[in-house]
């Protein structure tokens, strides 16, 4: 083993430290943040209703909304497993018909300018409004809430899509040409890629509201228990604490569906961090020293 060797092997460990450290900071900064701002918020809370003597039924304290949230956990559980199973549903759907369609407009542009005014005024038309028509069509059964939730999350990814897919750059399609590049694999090699940041700026926006969606499709649409008639009839009886605990949970729900696509960008693009590929490190003895 040559001296160059041994000096290259002894270097590994502390470039590895502080690759370590560098990775601690990093989640520490990005999980420590979010968390402080929560406690601020809470505090902020604590202290708007302290100072100003806010009566318990107007707005009670954080301690007592997060106890009318756990104290009744048992009851609340299968009821916040309802809402996620229509978030999910409703969020996967609408991702899905949202790129398909995405897609297709972008490749016929004559049914793009057909479908686009026909999206723009399905949008126009309010969701509370759209939620008794669908009752009557669908029911009260999930269906109407999963549609009222594909219904809010399709928009936004339809045309973050169609605008990816239209910036992409031209001289890498020219180039994928002149070499002759089967139409797929310049699809799939280059125009998705090109098309990742946008479409995901879709699904954060997206999955921002599709609790929203849930929500308003259980209060339409629930013939029995659901989250929403939970915090109606919480409401109704002057339990403002755990109408503030329900709203908590329902932030909850949204927030975490946020972090998940936002972990799933963070996955799916790797080089919106890195320029470069990671560079895997080898023993010295490993190498020959010619």
């Amino acid at each position: 083993m040559s001296v160059a060797g041994v000096g290259g092997f002894g270097l590994g460990r502390p470039r590895a430290r502080r690759t370590a450290e560098r990775a601690s900071r990093k989640v520490a900064r990005n999980v420590g943040v979010p968390l402080l701002s929560i406690v601020l918020l809470l505090a902020v809370w604590q202290g708007i209703v302290v100072f100003f003597h806010v009566a318990p039924y107007i707005a009670p304290r954080p301690r007592a909304a997060i106890l009318a949230v756990t104290q009744n956990w048992s009851t609340l559980w299968p009821l916040v497993l309802g809402t996620i199973r229509e978030t999910v549903y409703g969020f996967v759907i609408g991702a899905a018909l949202g790129l398909s369609l995405g897609v297709i407009m972008a490749k016929v542009p004559v049914l793009q300018r057909l479908v686009y005014p026909v999206l723009v005024l399905s949008q126009a038309v309010p969701i509370i409004a759209l939620a008794a028509p669908l009752v009557l069509i669908l029911g009260f059964s999930v269906t109407p809430k999963v549609v009222i939730v594909a219904w809010i999350v399709f928009f936004p990814v339809t045309v973050n899509v169609l605008d990816g897919l239209s910036h992409v750059d031209q001289d890498l399609l020219n180039l994928a040409r002149v070499y002759g590049a089967p139409r797929w694999r310049t699809f799939l090699q280059i125009e998705i890629p090109a098309t990742a940041t946008p479409l995901f700026s879709g699904l954060k926006i997206g999955a921002t509201y599709a609790v929203t969606g849930a929500i308003i499709g259980e209060l339409a649409a629930s013939d029995g228990s659901s989250l929403a008639l939970y915090q109606e009839h919480a409401n109704s009886n002057l339990n403002t604490a755990a109408v503030y605990g329900t709203t908590m949970l329902m932030t909850a729900i949204g927030i975490s569906w946020f972090l998940l696509v936002v972990g799933a960008e963070v996955y799916a693009t790797p080089w919106q961090r890195r320029t470069v590929a990671r560079r895997t490190w080898r023993r010295a003895g490993g190498e020959s020293d010619g």
